[in-house]
């Protein structure tokens, strides 16, 4: 409601429509001319991560703004890395989300002053990535399932892959990171506050 708000107060903006989880989103964008999503991570049915994906697959041409719960220094570059344009954590201000939604539509991208300092540091000489920070958008969204406890097989299930191409990423994964199974995913999840 409260997004519906800011929106209505902005008359050069016009919603579209809504939805109440990841499925019914891309039900509804098929077939309507739509410019900006505003995309949350975590939905039932379909997370951000997988209607992203969806979205970048068969409409490419949509540019998207995460809205999250998670600090920009966790997830916000795996986000751009995926192909979101802007990120936006919750508990910011209604201003900062308004600059984004223009600033996007403008044909820009929204970058907060604090991950451009973080995007900054990763081209400077000398920066050493945090072992997460080199996986891919796949692999990272494999590897918040594996901390969380979810099964090869639902998460084959749930991104529509196979089970033994799971198993490939969660090998990666464990690679990556130096880890040895998926206890010590789960714990490294929560040590960087990328799980709750």
């Amino acid at each position: 409601m409260g997004l519906i708000r800011i929106i209505a107060d902005h008359p050069e903006f016009e919603l579209v429509s809504e939805a109440e989880d990841g499925l019914e989103l891309l039900q509804k964008i098929d077939g309507r001319r739509i410019d900006i999503v505003l995309l949350d991570v975590t939905m039932p049915k379909k997370n951000g991560w997988e209607v992203l994906e969806e979205i970048k697959r068969h409409h490419s041409e949509i540019r998207v703004i995460i809205l999250s719960i998670h600090s920009e220094e966790d997830f916000a570059i795996q986000f751009y890395k995926a192909g979101a344009v802007g990120y936006v954590c919750k508990d910011r201000s209604q201003t900062e989300l308004v600059e984004a939604i223009r600033k996007v539509a403008n044909g820009g991208k929204y970058v907060s002053p604090n991950i451009a300092e973080k995007f900054v540091s990763i081209f400077s000489k000398g920066y050493d990535p945090l072992p997460h920070e080199t996986l891919s958008p796949r692999e990272f969204q494999i590897f918040l399932k594996l901390a969380s406890g979810v099964s090869l097989t639902q998460i084959a299930a749930d991104l529509n892959i196979a089970v033994p191409t799971v198993g490939t990423y969660r090998a990666r994964i464990l690679m990556k990171l130096g880890l040895k199974n998926n206890s010590h995913i789960t714990k490294y999840a929560y040590q960087n506050k990328l799980i709750q």
